[in-house]
């Protein structure tokens, strides 16, 4: 089933059941749902959080509470700056540092009270999270189709911050769980799908081993310093 088709298909879900939750409508957006906070209570009670020290975590609405739970529990949070447009391109969040962890880990807090960093001053990351539209248990994910979260997925693994052991996790709502989803070259995969109900975990898949630069767009390196720059060394 095209992506296109099953994005659509979960926002509509997701608005006529009442499952979805500010920001409105959920089309457009990673959506927020009934439930997250739940969701990221769970995903906290799994080893690989517990184990994880770092994390990068994606700006949406429904992993806020994973972002504010990840500083009360002394992680180290990383999000990417908005379509990677600086060379600063991430913004750190220090536990030890911060006062107000509540107001540091919303989308405009966190350029206010983060620090913006150079790619190379990121430590090796032990666990990403995701937001995801929909989510297949096979652990194929599609966001809302910009390609971001891939796109930063592969810069992190062409500067060997990530590796193929590096746990990738995603909170979903079991109304975006679905069947049918194929995964492209540059997908990739979940090892953890956490809803408020459930832990589950798929298989190990392939995932991607760097950027795929073949299939960038000019338009992307004209706009993402840290690509032309990573371009730059290779050349």
């Amino acid at each position: 089933m095209e992506k296109d088709v099953i994005r659509e298909r979960t926002w509509d879900d997701l608005e006529s059941s009442g499952t979805a939750r500010f920001p409105y409508p959920p089309h457009g957006r990673i959506p927020n749902f009934e439930g997250a906070s739940e969701a990221a209570a769970v995903l906290a009670d799994q080893p690989e959080w517990r184990a994880a020290e770092t994390i990068k975590a994606n700006p949406d609405a429904p992993q806020l509470p994973v972002r504010r739970r990840a500083l009360r529990d002394g992680k180290t949070v990383y999000m990417a700056v908005p379509r990677l447009r600086d060379e600063r391109c991430f913004l750190e969040l220090d536990p030890e540092t911060l006062q107000d962890y509540d107001a540091a880990t919303t989308v405009s807090g966190s350029s206010t009270h983060g620090t913006a960093v150079r790619p190379e001053s990121v430590p090796d990351i032990d666990l990403i999270v995701s937001g995801s539209v929909a989510v297949a248990g096979t652990g194929t994910r599609i966001g809302k189709g910009e390609g971001y979260s891939d796109l930063e997925y592969a810069i992190l693994r062409e500067l060997r911050l990530v590796d193929d052991e590096t746990v990738v996790a995603t909170t979903v709502h079991e109304r975006q769980l679905v069947s049918g989803l194929e995964a492209d070259a540059h997908d990739v995969p979940m090892d953890l799908i956490v809803t408020p109900e459930r832990v589950l975990r798929p298989d190990s898949a392939d995932r991607p081993a760097g950027i795929d630069w073949n299939a960038l767009a000019d338009e992307r390196l004209d706009e993402i310093p840290i690509l032309r720059a990573l371009r730059d060394d290779i050349d």
